[in-house]
Protein backbone atom coordinates (compact mmCIF):
# COMPACT_ATOMS: atom_id res chain seq x y z
CA UNK A 1 0.00 0.00 0.00
CA UNK A 2 2.78 2.24 0.89
CA UNK A 3 4.07 1.58 -2.52
CA UNK A 4 0.95 2.20 -4.33
CA UNK A 5 0.29 5.64 -2.63
CA UNK A 6 4.09 6.66 -3.14
CA UNK A 7 3.44 6.02 -6.92
CA UNK A 8 0.14 7.89 -6.74
CA UNK A 9 1.66 10.97 -5.31
CA UNK A 10 4.30 10.72 -8.24
CA UNK A 11 1.42 10.80 -10.48
CA UNK A 12 0.19 13.93 -8.72
CA UNK A 13 -2.89 12.18 -8.21
CA UNK A 14 -2.37 12.99 -4.37
CA UNK A 15 -1.53 16.40 -4.95
CA UNK A 16 -4.55 16.35 -7.03
CA UNK A 17 -6.44 15.18 -4.03
CA UNK A 18 -5.42 16.93 -0.98
CA UNK A 19 -6.80 20.01 -3.87
CA UNK A 20 -10.34 19.05 -3.59
CA UNK A 21 -10.17 18.69 0.29
CA UNK A 22 -8.54 22.05 -0.06
CA UNK A 23 -11.59 23.64 -1.58
CA UNK A 24 -13.91 21.32 0.44
CA UNK A 25 -12.82 23.03 3.62
CA UNK A 26 -12.64 26.42 2.49
CA UNK A 27 -16.42 25.94 0.79
CA UNK A 28 -18.15 26.20 4.49
CA UNK A 29 -15.34 27.70 6.73
CA UNK A 30 -17.54 28.09 9.69
CA UNK A 31 -18.27 25.05 9.69
CA UNK A 32 -14.56 23.98 10.03
CA UNK A 33 -14.59 22.06 13.63
CA UNK A 34 -16.46 19.25 11.66
CA UNK A 35 -15.38 19.34 8.30
CA UNK A 36 -11.94 19.65 8.49
CA UNK A 37 -11.73 15.87 10.80
CA UNK A 38 -14.14 14.93 8.50
CA UNK A 39 -11.98 15.60 5.41
CA UNK A 40 -9.15 14.38 7.49
CA UNK A 41 -11.16 11.05 7.86
CA UNK A 42 -11.80 10.62 4.24
CA UNK A 43 -8.32 11.39 3.42
CA UNK A 44 -6.81 8.87 5.80
CA UNK A 45 -9.35 6.35 5.04
CA UNK A 46 -8.87 6.73 0.94
CA UNK A 47 -4.69 6.80 1.31
CA UNK A 48 -4.55 3.89 3.88
CA UNK A 49 -2.16 6.14 5.96
CA UNK A 50 -2.48 8.59 8.43
CA UNK A 51 1.08 10.31 7.02
CA UNK A 52 -0.88 12.15 3.98
CA UNK A 53 -3.10 14.36 6.58
CA UNK A 54 -0.46 16.43 6.92
CA UNK A 55 -1.05 17.99 4.01
CA UNK A 56 -4.31 19.08 4.92
CA UNK A 57 -3.49 20.79 8.51
CA UNK A 58 -2.26 23.56 7.34
CA UNK A 59 -4.91 24.30 5.17
CA UNK A 60 -7.35 23.41 8.37
CA UNK A 61 -5.27 26.09 10.55
CA UNK A 62 -5.89 28.93 7.93
CA UNK A 63 -9.47 28.47 7.38
CA UNK A 64 -10.37 28.61 10.97
CA UNK A 65 -8.10 31.39 11.46
CA UNK A 66 -9.41 33.08 8.61
CA UNK A 67 -12.84 32.72 10.30
CA UNK A 68 -11.78 33.52 13.84
CA UNK A 69 -12.69 30.08 14.89
CA UNK A 70 -10.18 29.42 17.45
CA UNK A 71 -7.92 26.51 15.47
CA UNK A 72 -7.30 24.74 18.26
CA UNK A 73 -10.63 23.24 17.78
CA UNK A 74 -10.78 21.05 14.48
CA UNK A 75 -7.18 20.85 14.37
CA UNK A 76 -6.77 18.57 17.51
CA UNK A 77 -10.15 16.65 16.44
CA UNK A 78 -8.51 16.80 13.35
CA UNK A 79 -5.50 14.82 14.16
CA UNK A 80 -7.06 12.25 16.38
CA UNK A 81 -9.66 11.36 13.43
CA UNK A 82 -6.63 11.46 10.72
CA UNK A 83 -4.79 9.04 13.43
CA UNK A 84 -7.14 6.69 13.64
CA UNK A 85 -8.83 6.61 10.64
CA UNK A 86 -6.65 3.44 9.43
CA UNK A 87 -9.25 1.69 11.40
CA UNK A 88 -11.73 1.98 8.72
CA UNK A 89 -9.17 2.19 5.42
CA UNK A 90 -9.64 -0.86 3.54
CA UNK A 91 -6.06 -0.61 2.63
CA UNK A 92 -4.38 0.16 5.82
CA UNK A 93 -1.37 -1.37 7.45
CA UNK A 94 -3.79 -2.05 10.38
CA UNK A 95 -6.59 -3.56 8.57
CA UNK A 96 -4.58 -5.97 6.94
CA UNK A 97 -3.56 -6.80 9.87
CA UNK A 98 -7.02 -7.43 11.24
CA UNK A 99 -8.29 -9.05 8.05
CA UNK A 100 -5.70 -11.38 8.45
CA UNK A 101 -6.32 -12.38 12.20
CA UNK A 102 -10.18 -12.69 11.80
CA UNK A 103 -9.43 -14.59 8.16
CA UNK A 104 -8.97 -17.88 10.38
CA UNK A 105 -12.30 -17.29 11.81
CA UNK A 106 -14.18 -16.98 8.34
CA UNK A 107 -14.76 -13.87 8.82
CA UNK A 108 -15.29 -11.79 5.05
CA UNK A 109 -13.78 -8.49 5.02
CA UNK A 110 -16.90 -6.85 4.32
CA UNK A 111 -18.52 -7.33 7.83
CA UNK A 112 -15.19 -6.09 9.54
CA UNK A 113 -15.94 -2.99 7.54
CA UNK A 114 -19.58 -3.19 8.13
CA UNK A 115 -18.24 -2.67 11.82
CA UNK A 116 -15.50 -0.46 11.73
CA UNK A 117 -16.47 2.53 8.96
CA UNK A 118 -19.47 3.38 10.64
CA UNK A 119 -18.18 3.17 13.83
CA UNK A 120 -15.32 5.32 12.70
CA UNK A 121 -17.15 8.21 11.40
CA UNK A 122 -19.91 8.08 14.51
CA UNK A 123 -16.55 8.63 16.50
CA UNK A 124 -15.41 11.01 14.34
CA UNK A 125 -18.23 13.17 15.01
CA UNK A 126 -18.35 12.93 18.85
CA UNK A 127 -15.05 13.86 18.91
CA UNK A 128 -15.60 17.02 17.10
CA UNK A 129 -18.45 17.62 19.13
CA UNK A 130 -16.55 16.99 22.06
CA UNK A 131 -14.64 20.16 21.22
CA UNK A 132 -17.05 22.55 19.62
CA UNK A 133 -17.37 25.06 22.18
CA UNK A 134 -13.92 24.02 23.78
CA UNK A 135 -11.82 27.55 25.34
CA UNK A 136 -12.51 30.92 24.38
CA UNK A 137 -13.05 32.36 21.08
CA UNK A 138 -10.22 33.32 19.29
CA UNK A 139 -10.47 36.80 19.45
CA UNK A 140 -10.72 37.12 23.70
CA UNK A 141 -7.37 34.27 24.10
CA UNK A 142 -5.05 35.50 25.99
CA UNK A 143 -2.23 34.38 24.12
CA UNK A 144 -3.78 35.07 21.11
CA UNK A 145 -4.85 39.04 22.38
CA UNK A 146 -0.21 38.72 23.66
CA UNK A 147 0.67 37.79 19.99
CA UNK A 148 -1.40 40.06 18.26
CA UNK A 149 -0.41 42.83 20.50
CA UNK A 150 3.44 42.31 20.36
CA UNK A 151 3.42 41.71 16.58
CA UNK A 152 3.96 38.15 16.37
CA UNK A 153 0.46 37.55 14.62
CA UNK A 154 -0.57 39.61 11.70
CA UNK A 155 -3.57 38.63 9.42
CA UNK A 156 -3.13 37.03 6.32
CA UNK A 157 -6.04 38.49 4.60
CA UNK A 158 -8.23 36.41 2.45
CA UNK A 159 -7.11 32.76 1.79
CA UNK A 160 -7.06 31.25 -1.58
CA UNK A 161 -7.59 27.43 -2.83
CA UNK A 162 -4.23 25.87 -3.33
CA UNK A 163 -3.58 25.32 -7.03
CA UNK A 164 -2.57 22.00 -8.99
CA UNK A 165 0.76 21.70 -10.40
CA UNK A 166 1.41 19.48 -13.15
CA UNK A 167 -0.59 17.40 -15.90
CA UNK A 168 -3.99 17.40 -14.03
CA UNK A 169 -5.36 14.87 -16.45
CA UNK A 170 -2.29 12.41 -15.77
CA UNK A 171 -3.23 13.07 -12.14
CA UNK A 172 -6.79 12.13 -12.42
CA UNK A 173 -6.08 9.44 -14.19
CA UNK A 174 -3.86 8.32 -11.33
CA UNK A 175 -6.62 8.71 -8.94
CA UNK A 176 -9.59 6.80 -11.07
CA UNK A 177 -7.08 3.94 -10.97
CA UNK A 178 -6.22 3.80 -7.23
CA UNK A 179 -10.03 3.96 -6.43
CA UNK A 180 -10.40 1.64 -9.06
CA UNK A 181 -7.76 -1.11 -7.03
CA UNK A 182 -9.52 -0.06 -3.79
CA UNK A 183 -12.52 -1.33 -4.98
CA UNK A 184 -11.64 -4.37 -6.37
CA UNK A 185 -9.63 -5.51 -3.90
CA UNK A 186 -12.39 -5.18 -1.00
CA UNK A 187 -14.69 -6.35 -3.67
CA UNK A 188 -12.07 -10.09 -3.85
CA UNK A 189 -11.69 -9.89 -0.19
CA UNK A 190 -15.65 -9.55 0.33
CA UNK A 191 -16.49 -13.12 -1.89
CA UNK A 192 -15.22 -15.75 -1.35
CA UNK A 193 -15.67 -17.43 -4.65
CA UNK A 194 -14.33 -14.72 -6.33
CA UNK A 195 -10.86 -15.01 -4.95
CA UNK A 196 -7.99 -17.68 -6.88
CA UNK A 197 -7.61 -20.76 -4.91
CA UNK A 198 -6.55 -24.41 -5.81
CA UNK A 199 -5.92 -27.71 -4.77
CA UNK A 200 -3.28 -28.77 -2.31
CA UNK A 201 -1.28 -31.65 -1.89
CA UNK A 202 -3.69 -33.08 0.46
CA UNK A 203 -6.11 -32.34 -2.38
CA UNK A 204 -8.39 -29.85 -0.12
CA UNK A 205 -8.91 -26.50 -1.84
CA UNK A 206 -7.16 -23.38 -0.40
CA UNK A 207 -8.23 -19.51 -1.18
CA UNK A 208 -5.45 -16.82 -1.22
CA UNK A 209 -5.00 -15.08 1.84
CA UNK A 210 -6.65 -12.10 2.09
CA UNK A 211 -3.79 -10.27 3.27
CA UNK A 212 -2.20 -11.49 0.32
CA UNK A 213 -4.85 -10.62 -1.89
CA UNK A 214 -4.38 -7.17 -0.82
CA UNK A 215 -0.50 -7.00 -1.62
CA UNK A 216 -1.33 -7.81 -5.32
CA UNK A 217 -3.94 -5.55 -6.09
CA UNK A 218 -2.53 -2.75 -4.76
CA UNK A 219 0.97 -4.06 -6.38
CA UNK A 220 -0.52 -4.23 -9.75
CA UNK A 221 -2.68 -1.28 -8.98
CA UNK A 222 0.45 0.59 -8.57
CA UNK A 223 1.78 -1.24 -12.01
CA UNK A 224 -1.27 -0.09 -13.92
CA UNK A 225 -0.63 3.73 -12.67
CA UNK A 226 2.90 3.64 -13.62
CA UNK A 227 1.90 2.24 -17.67
CA UNK A 228 -1.03 4.57 -17.88
CA UNK A 229 0.76 7.98 -16.56
CA UNK A 230 4.18 7.34 -17.47
CA UNK A 231 5.89 7.56 -14.14
CA UNK A 232 9.65 7.21 -14.03
CA UNK A 233 10.66 5.36 -11.27
CA UNK A 234 13.05 7.51 -9.21
CA UNK A 235 9.83 9.79 -8.80
CA UNK A 236 8.25 8.05 -6.43
CA UNK A 237 10.71 6.47 -4.33
CA UNK A 238 11.68 10.11 -3.56
CA UNK A 239 8.58 10.76 -2.63
CA UNK A 240 7.51 11.80 1.05
CA UNK A 241 4.83 9.18 1.72
CA UNK A 242 7.84 5.89 0.42
CA UNK A 243 10.05 7.60 2.93
CA UNK A 244 8.07 7.96 6.01
CA UNK A 245 5.94 4.37 4.75
CA UNK A 246 9.12 2.87 4.77
CA UNK A 247 10.38 4.32 8.36
CA UNK A 248 6.58 2.99 9.85
CA UNK A 249 7.33 -0.82 7.67
CA UNK A 250 11.07 -1.33 9.46
CA UNK A 251 9.47 0.51 13.25
CA UNK A 252 6.18 -1.84 13.03
CA UNK A 253 8.26 -4.90 11.76
CA UNK A 254 11.02 -4.69 14.79
CA UNK A 255 8.62 -4.19 17.54
CA UNK A 256 6.29 -7.02 16.28
CA UNK A 257 8.71 -9.67 15.80
CA UNK A 258 9.91 -9.12 19.28
CA UNK A 259 6.75 -8.60 20.80
CA UNK A 260 5.67 -11.80 18.58
CA UNK A 261 9.07 -13.66 19.95
CA UNK A 262 7.87 -13.07 23.82
CA UNK A 263 4.13 -14.15 23.66
CA UNK A 264 4.91 -17.16 21.54
CA UNK A 265 7.42 -17.94 24.50
CA UNK A 266 4.74 -17.00 27.29
CA UNK A 267 1.36 -17.96 25.80
CA UNK A 268 0.57 -20.51 28.07
CA UNK A 269 1.14 -18.30 31.04
CA UNK A 270 -0.28 -14.92 29.50
CA UNK A 271 -3.66 -16.99 28.53
CA UNK A 272 -3.91 -19.19 31.88
CA UNK A 273 -3.40 -15.47 33.72
CA UNK A 274 -5.99 -13.58 31.40
CA UNK A 275 -8.24 -15.85 30.54
CA UNK A 276 -10.77 -16.04 33.47
CA UNK A 277 -10.44 -12.18 33.92
CA UNK A 278 -11.55 -11.53 30.18
CA UNK A 279 -14.26 -13.96 29.62
CA UNK A 280 -16.17 -12.66 33.40
CA UNK A 281 -15.31 -9.23 32.49
CA UNK A 282 -14.29 -8.18 28.95
CA UNK A 283 -14.25 -4.59 28.67
CA UNK A 284 -11.02 -4.98 31.16
CA UNK A 285 -9.23 -5.93 27.91
CA UNK A 286 -10.32 -3.04 26.27
CA UNK A 287 -8.16 -1.27 28.97
CA UNK A 288 -5.55 -3.40 29.09
CA UNK A 289 -5.21 -2.90 24.82
CA UNK A 290 -5.43 0.86 25.41
CA UNK A 291 -2.55 0.49 27.81
CA UNK A 292 -0.16 -1.04 25.61
CA UNK A 293 -1.00 1.17 22.61
CA UNK A 294 0.14 3.91 24.73
CA UNK A 295 3.25 2.27 24.96
CA UNK A 296 3.83 0.94 21.73
CA UNK A 297 3.07 3.93 19.75
CA UNK A 298 1.36 2.19 16.79
CA UNK A 299 -1.72 0.98 15.96
CA UNK A 300 -0.77 -1.73 13.61
CA UNK A 301 1.66 -3.33 16.16
CA UNK A 302 -0.82 -3.23 19.28
CA UNK A 303 -3.75 -4.83 16.78
CA UNK A 304 -0.74 -7.54 16.20
CA UNK A 305 -0.23 -8.61 19.65
CA UNK A 306 -3.40 -7.67 21.37
CA UNK A 307 -5.83 -9.05 18.77
CA UNK A 308 -4.22 -12.39 18.81
CA UNK A 309 -4.22 -11.96 22.94
CA UNK A 310 -7.79 -11.08 22.95
CA UNK A 311 -8.58 -14.56 20.98
CA UNK A 312 -6.07 -16.67 22.95
CA UNK A 313 -7.97 -15.70 25.86
CA UNK A 314 -11.33 -16.85 24.63
CA UNK A 315 -13.02 -13.62 23.84
CA UNK A 316 -15.48 -13.58 20.76
CA UNK A 317 -14.02 -11.97 17.25
CA UNK A 318 -16.73 -10.10 17.04
CA UNK A 319 -16.49 -8.43 20.52
CA UNK A 320 -12.58 -7.91 19.42
CA UNK A 321 -13.11 -6.07 16.41
CA UNK A 322 -16.35 -4.20 17.86
CA UNK A 323 -14.11 -2.34 20.33
CA UNK A 324 -11.21 -2.36 18.05
CA UNK A 325 -10.89 1.73 18.92
CA UNK A 326 -9.40 0.71 22.11
CA UNK A 327 -5.96 0.06 20.45
CA UNK A 328 -5.37 3.39 19.01
CA UNK A 329 -4.46 5.20 22.06
CA UNK A 330 -0.80 6.76 20.64
CA UNK A 331 -2.35 9.71 21.14
CA UNK A 332 -1.60 10.23 24.87
CA UNK A 333 1.74 10.97 24.43
CA UNK A 334 2.50 13.75 21.32
CA UNK A 335 3.76 12.14 18.22
CA UNK A 336 4.76 14.27 15.00
CA UNK A 337 1.40 15.19 14.25
CA UNK A 338 0.71 16.95 17.57
CA UNK A 339 3.99 18.49 17.19
CA UNK A 340 3.41 19.71 13.77
CA UNK A 341 0.02 20.98 14.23
CA UNK A 342 0.77 22.91 17.40
CA UNK A 343 3.33 24.53 15.00
CA UNK A 344 0.49 24.95 12.15
CA UNK A 345 -1.54 27.22 14.71
CA UNK A 346 0.07 30.17 14.25
CA UNK A 347 -2.55 31.94 16.82
CA UNK A 348 -0.76 29.79 19.63
CA UNK A 349 -4.10 28.29 21.16
CA UNK A 350 -3.51 24.84 20.25
CA UNK A 351 -1.02 23.82 22.71
CA UNK A 352 1.48 20.27 24.29
CA UNK A 353 1.10 21.14 27.64
CA UNK A 354 3.56 21.58 30.79
CA UNK A 355 3.25 18.21 31.88
CA UNK A 356 3.19 15.64 28.38
CA UNK A 357 -0.24 14.43 28.72
CA UNK A 358 -2.24 17.25 28.90
CA UNK A 359 -2.62 18.75 25.36
CA UNK A 360 -4.97 19.75 22.96
CA UNK A 361 -5.57 15.95 21.38
CA UNK A 362 -6.06 14.49 24.64
CA UNK A 363 -9.98 15.55 24.89
CA UNK A 364 -11.08 14.26 21.49
CA UNK A 365 -8.70 11.15 21.95
CA UNK A 366 -10.00 9.41 25.08
CA UNK A 367 -13.83 10.77 23.70
CA UNK A 368 -12.94 9.18 20.41
CA UNK A 369 -11.64 5.88 21.76
CA UNK A 370 -14.29 5.83 24.34
CA UNK A 371 -17.00 6.21 21.94
CA UNK A 372 -15.56 4.13 19.21
CA UNK A 373 -15.56 1.60 21.94
CA UNK A 374 -18.88 1.68 22.64
CA UNK A 375 -20.33 2.04 19.40
CA UNK A 376 -18.22 -0.37 17.93
CA UNK A 377 -19.41 -3.06 20.27
CA UNK A 378 -23.22 -1.85 20.27
CA UNK A 379 -23.13 -2.12 15.72
CA UNK A 380 -20.91 -5.62 16.41
CA UNK A 381 -23.78 -7.20 17.84
CA UNK A 382 -25.85 -6.17 14.97
CA UNK A 383 -23.82 -6.61 12.05
CA UNK A 384 -22.82 -10.14 13.43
Amino acid sequence: MISCTSILQGSGGLDLLVHWADRLLRACPRAITFTGPLVSALFVMLAGTAYVAFAIYPVIAEVATSVKVRPERPLSASVICAGIGVMASPMSAAMAAMVGIMSVYQIPFWQILAVTIPTYVLACLCAALSVYRRGRELEEDPEFVRRVNSGEFTWLGQSHSTQVGGDHRKALTGVVIFIAGILIAILLGSIPGARPSWIDGTGRTVLLSIPNLIQMVMLATGFFIIIACRIPPYKFADGSVFRAGLIGVVGVFGIAWCTGTFLDAHTAVISNAFTYIAQQTPFLFCFAAFAVSTIVFSPTVTTTIMIPLGLKCGLPPEFLIGTWACCFGDFIIPGGAQIGCTAFDRTGTTHLGSFVINHSYLRPGLVFVTCGTLIGWLISRVVF
